[in-house]
């Protein structure tokens, strides 16, 4: 049998039926695509960790040397904390009928060098349990500075008011 040259070549002697070597190449070509797919996969991934890691707003909240007072008149000092449990300064605290009633809300202003208000309940806002109930609770917002990187967008501790 003579050998076929290039030219001599047909559509079926080119197709993988026909040629016994295309198998001989394949699996180390997986392995290396696969390879090469975990690790851009890895390197995205590194990538997409990273973005949102930028400064961002740390959340602030309220927090009470006792988390209930009983109705009627009480003194209630409030700390401002961020998140870490860093002092917040300047920021102002309104305190305002959750379930408790209150003739109006209440607000304070923390000081340059303190994170801490007290309110007058009972004195200041006329605050009592609705009828029928042994439990409330006052709600609080804060206002951080306006040049910080604090924000106040989670809910607060709520302080449970019970009844005397």
């Amino acid at each position: 049998m003579k050998s076929k040259r290039p030219q001599d070549t047909t559509e079926s002697d080119r197709s993988f039926l026909g040629d016994e070597r295309a198998i001989e190449g394949l699996p180390i070509r997986l392995v290396i695509a696969l390879v090469i797919g975990v690790a851009s996969l890895g390197i995205m991934l590194q990538i997409l960790g990273g973005v949102g890691t930028f400064e961002t707003d740390t959340e602030v909240d309220v927090e009470f040397e006792d988390p209930s007072i009983e109705e009627g008149e009480n003194d209630v000092t409030v700390n401002v904390v961020d998140e870490d449990g860093n002092e917040v300064t300047d920021a102002v605290v309104v305190a305002e009928a959750g379930s408790v009633r209150m003739d109006n809300a209440l607000s304070a202003q923390t000081g340059p060098d303190d994170n801490s208000v007290t309110f007058a309940f009972g004195r200041d806002a006329n605050m009592e349990l609705p009828p029928d109930q042994s439990t409330g609770e006052i709600e609080f917002i804060v206002q951080p500075p306006a040049d910080s990187n604090w924000a106040d967008e989670e809910p607060n501790n709520k302080l449970l008011v019970i009844e005397s």
